[in-house]
């Protein structure tokens, strides 16, 4: 998830939470948070609670027509299952991945849930693999880079996308595997890039300090070069990689799946690791995540929704069980981006499954915290 600066309004109490027995939290913190923080919704439609889902409900009736969806709150239709998201300039507007096609798409408010092809990569999108995330240059506003971290035939890379050129590789030699594929990128900074990658299935691998694999990766060269200087490594021990997030503090987030729990992990101001401060037993597929002071939101595969925790501003520890929001009105959520009103935008991952519904693969809008530090 790429978060950006926004302002929210218009406060909405939380209604749903975690029950005590799916989560816990790290035992060191030590101010006490509300359970319940408030959500923003800044320029959009209310989600009625009692409203059936819209991506699968056997009694929602056909949609009005061909990939034009009645709920208000969704921005782009009839997609691929999607990859990664990223808001561009502005906030009007994102990136949208499809994973298994490898094409990149513009959606945004008032384009009638249509979406436009900027770019294409040759991916390979066996097992999990594909175009599985995006970011943009920290001075896109000048030199138009995209990024991007794909699956080819023989490796997972990060490469730089410009347009009318083809895609140059930034960073190669991340190990594939039949699983754990997934990987995530994201700017800590005007020159050095955050990279999360999977274990490939080998859990040896996420400990191995000579692979790349089940890292977080520090990348301070981004100029394609046949021999580029090594990365260094940030974090071990990554299952399945979830996403990589950063908050105004210079926090950095980490989501990933391992065997036994799903796992939010924090590196503070100082790159000093803090062990879990959450994690989830019932692994409801943590993906997509957005922080900042106050406020870490993730969005969940297979539990379907957007689990949102309060953090303590000075200490980033989690004091209180999450709350969720939007819990099975989409499905499958999987890449986040904050928009510039202040909303939470997804992509969905239906069609990774078995009952996609029929203008699936999408992306909506969400309500985002705004209570407890917010995503100012």
């Amino acid at each position: 998830m790429k978060s950006r600066r926004v302002a929210a309004s218009a406060f909405l109490a939380v209604a749903v939470t975690l029950g005590a027995g799916c989560a816990r939290f790290d035992d060191s913190a030590s101010t006490p948070f509300s359970p319940e923080p408030s959500f923003g919704a800044a320029e959009i439609d209310p989600v009625d609670p009692d409203a059936p889902p819209t991506s699968t409900s056997p009694n929602a009736g056909p949609p009005p027509g061909p990939c034009v969806d009645p709920d208000p709150n969704v921005i782009a239709t009839c997609l691929d299952t999607t990859g990664g998201l990223v808001m561009l300039p502005g906030g009007e507007t994102a990136l949208i991945g499809e994973r298994r096609t490898g094409r990149i798409l513009q959606v945004g408010t008032g384009q009638n849930q249509t979406a436009t092809e900027v770019a294409r990569l040759d991916v390979d999108s066996s097992s999990d693999g594909g175009l599985l995330d995006l970011a943009l240059s920290p001075s896109y506003a000048e030199d138009g880079l995209v990024y991007a971290y794909i699956t080819t035939g023989s490796d997972n890379r990060v490469v730089r996308i410009a347009a009318g050129d083809t895609p140059k590789a930034v960073l190669t030699g991340i190990p594939r595997g039949a699983s754990s594929n997934r990987g995530a990128i994201e700017f800590s900074g005007p020159n050095q890039m955050l990279v999360l990658t999977g274990d490939a299935g080998s859990p040896g691998a996420a400990a191995d300090p000579t692979s790349l694999a089940g890292k977080l990766l520090r990348v301070d060269s981004l100029t394609p070069s046949p021999n580029p200087p090594a990365p260094t490594v940030a974090l071990s021990g990554i299952g399945t990689a979830g996403d990589v997030c950063t908050d105004q503090t210079g926090s950095i987030w980490i989501t990933d799946r391992t065997a036994v729990e799903d796992r939010l992990q924090r590196i503070d101001q100082l790159g000093t690791v803090v062990s879990p401060v959450w994690t989830w037993p019932d692994r409801p597929g943590v993906a997509g995540c957005a922080a900042s002071p106050g406020a870490v939101a993730i969005a969940l595969t297979t539990g379907k929704a957007v689990a949102v925790l309060a953090t303590d501003e000075n200490t980033g520890a989690v004091t209180a069980a999450p709350s969720l929001i939007v819990q099975d009105r989409y499905g499958q959520l999987n890449g986040t981006a904050i928009s510039g009103d202040g909303t939470i935008w997804a992509g969905t991952v239906n069609k990774n499954g078995d009952a996609p519904g029929p203008n699936d693969d999408r992306v909506v809008k969400i309500p985002v915290p705004a209570g407890g530090g917010g995503f100012d």
